[in-house]
């Protein structure tokens, strides 16, 4: 059974979309919007080089702070749906003032976006929900965190309360690590985000993501992803935004996302309402799949990348009907998102050094792409005045592929790689080795 389309479109117009964001989950997320045919128009802010090679798709460049210039572009440009792709703009309110001047809004307001920006208050929250997470300390001081560091028996995980894009979490394997990861985010490398630090228990498990569509009430859920965080391959190195993902995680039989429904996912609805916490965009449940059973690693108030552009090629057209309920609170919570029958793979191409130091604005060259069911969602790209493409983030193409299983999708997405220049190109090569069958063979 798939999304119902309604029966009339003419009380809810859908042509012109607007995405917030400038990276490949924003990228592919048009992607998938422009695929329905009311949709006539997807705007980009700011977007990046890669928005314009998708079908439908324009990019308007102003500042989303500027709030009197940004409604007076959105009514000229009669906007419909406005998607707000990243977590600092949830966090800031964005949302909050879309919603006052009476767009429909994807995307948690404020009071949502905390579940992402502060790790501390997102703990407290499981802990009242009784939802099963690490145990944890919340610490003001590095004299606080080296007492509790030092009276456990074992090595604890170390992050920064606040937004670090995903490199504010250390994995430390001794306690002096432990204390030089406290003293890095206290010491104000990610700012006010280090102003407190969450001390965790070091859990065990292979981790998958898991997102929800909530319209405040109801929710729906996308397949299921796992994604790969460490820089290096074997899953050494430092943690990052991602580096590859693949959809849908054979990990989570049936019955264990039952148990994730009945644990984690209801509850975490259910707390929010009670807190009168009217959330109308997408949860992203960071999992760790323990012996004693799922716990939540991390909570995310946006789609995570690069699992957005891993499952949005398994979208059907009618994606961003699902969008449109959630923005008016009008999911009935028996949607079925009809999915491709297929299966999908992400490999990310950085700029050397990242997730550290990178020099950016080198020429990409793109040779003879296989597009048979692949896609190339630009992550951080721009243009030199004279047209070239040019690199211009730590991330900077997605490569993603489909096919009937996942060693023919990495293949595809390898070969495409192999046709992607610039200069200190790094990606893993190992992507997906937990389900690639002829990884194990060739290595």
């Amino acid at each position: 059974m798939g999304t119902h389309l309604p029966s009339s479109r003419s009380l809810n117009r859908l042509e012109n979309i607007l995405i917030i964001g400038n990276g490949g989950r924003e990228n592919s997320l048009a992607w998938a919007i422009q695929k329905n045919e009311l949709v006539k128009k997807v705007y980009l802010i700011p977007g990046n080089a890669g928005s314009e090679r998708i079908k439908k798709c324009e990019r308007i460049n102003i500042d989303i702070n500027n709030k009197n210039e940004l409604v007076e572009k959105l009514n000229f440009c009669k906007i419909d749906l406005v998607v707000i792709g990243p977590e600092i703009p949830l966090s800031n309110g964005l949302a909050d003032f879309l919603r006052k001047k009476d767009f429909k809004v994807f995307g948690p307001n404020k009071d949502g976006a905390k579940l992402e920006y502060s790790k501390s208050w997102a703990k407290e929250f499981m802990k009242e929900a009784n939802i099963p997470t690490a145990k944890f300390w919340k610490v003001n001081s590095l004299e606080e965190a080296k007492k509790i560091i030092n009276s456990s028996l074992t090595p604890l995980v170390v992050k920064a309360d606040g937004l670090a894009s995903g490199k504010g979490v250390f994995i430390p394997n001794s306690k002096d690590e432990c204390i030089k990861a406290a003293e890095t985010i206290f010491s104000g490398r990610f700012g006010n985000s280090g102003n407190v630090v969450v001390l965790e228990e070091k859990i065990r498990g292979p981790e998958v993501s898991v997102f929800a569509l909530c319209d405040g009430k109801r929710y729906t859920l996308l397949p299921t992803a796992q994604d790969h965080k460490r820089l290096n391959e074997k899953d050494k190195g430092p943690n990052t935004g991602g580096m590859g993902a693949y959809s849908p995680a054979p990990l989570l039989t049936q019955d264990s996302l039952d148990r994730i429904i009945k644990q984690i996912i209801e509850p975490t609805i259910n707390e929010l309402n009670k807190r009168n916490i009217d959330y109308r965009g997408v949860i992203y449940f960071g999992l760790m799949i323990t012996k004693s059973g799922p716990k939540v690693i991390e909570y995310n108030c946006r789609f995570g990348d690069p699992e957005c552009q891993t499952i949005m090629p398994l979208m059907d057209q009618n994606f961003v009907f699902l969008l449109e309920k959630c923005s008016m609170g009008s999911l009935t919570g028996f949607e079925k998102i009809n999915t491709s029958h297929k299966v999908s793979g992400c490999v990310i191409a950085t700029s050397k050094g990242y997730p550290h130091k990178y020099k950016t604005g080198y020429q990409i060259k793109i040779g003879k792409i296989d597009s048979n069911d692949c896609q190339i969602f630009d992550s951080g790209t721009s243009f030199s005045e004279n047209g070239e493409l040019l690199t211009a983030g730590g991330r900077v193409l997605s490569i993603v592929c489909q096919d009937k299983d996942f060693d023919m999708v990495f293949e595809k997405a390898y070969k495409n790689l192999k046709e992607i220049h610039f200069e200190g190109i790094y990606f893993r090569n190992d992507i997906g080795h937990q389900v690639r069958k002829n990884f194990f063979k060739e290595n």
